[in-house]
Parts: structure tokens; C-alpha cells; sequence
């Protein structure tokens, strides 16, 4: 596994909200727990989306998820699974835009 991989997601997991109140709580060893478990899961995520045939990321008005198949990986804030969905892009994840289309002339002159 790369290390910008495993960075983007340490530092996804530390700015989530829960984490972060964890710590300023003075909570530290159990922001820190929860922390790798997200990197773990994340990863296993990841490992998932390149072996699984029907694995791709789609990106709507709603956000963007990961489908794995039959199970998508989300939350109720898609948003959060942003960092994650651009990973698994950039690992070779197929990509679909459902996004609705303002520029109409820059559509037409994509490629082919």
C-alpha cells in the first residue's frame, strides 16, 4: 500500500467530527483507537473495490459513494466518503458522473 494512501486516510479519520471532540475531550486513546479502526476499515474498502468486478464510484447531486457490488458504502453524509471515493478512483475504480450537465457546448466537445 502507498503511504500518500494510508495519509489521506489518517488524516480523513482525525478531522471527523466524532474524533475530533474525542480528543478535545482529552479522550486521546480512544480518539486514536477509533481512528485506525476507520483507517482499517477504509482500507478493506479499498481492497474491495479494486478485486470486486462490480465495484465502481458514482457521484450524484446526493454525493459520492462507493458500490461494492451489492452494498454501497456511504453514511448518511456522503460527503464523508469523498477522500475514499477519489482513492479508489485513482486506483482504477470505474467512475460514473450522474451530476446534471450546465454547460452544454463544453458536454459536446468531450471525447468520444
Amino acid at each position: 500500500m502507498q503511504t500518500g494512501v494510508l495519509r489521506v486516510l489518517r488524516a480523513t479519520a482525525a478531522s471527523w467530527w466524532r474524533h475530533k471532540e474525542l480528543r478535545r475531550t482529552g479522550q486521546t486513546g480512544q480518539a486514536q483507537r477509533r481512528e485506525r479502526e476507520t483507517v482499517l476499515r477504509d482500507l478493506d474498502y479499498l481492497k474491495q473495490a479494486a478485486l470486486l468486478p462490480n465495484a465502481h464510484v458514482i457521484c450524484g447531486e446526493g454525493g459520492t459513494f462507493i458500490h461494492l457490488g451489492w452494498t454501497t458504502v456511504s453514511t448518511f453524509a456522503p460527503i464523508e466518503r469523498f477522500p475514499l471515493a477519489t482513492l479508489a478512483v485513482a486506483r482504477g475504480t470505474p467512475f460514473i458522473d450522474i451530476r446534471p450537465v450546465t454547460d452544454v457546448i463544453a458536454f459536446a466537445n468531450l471525447p468520444r
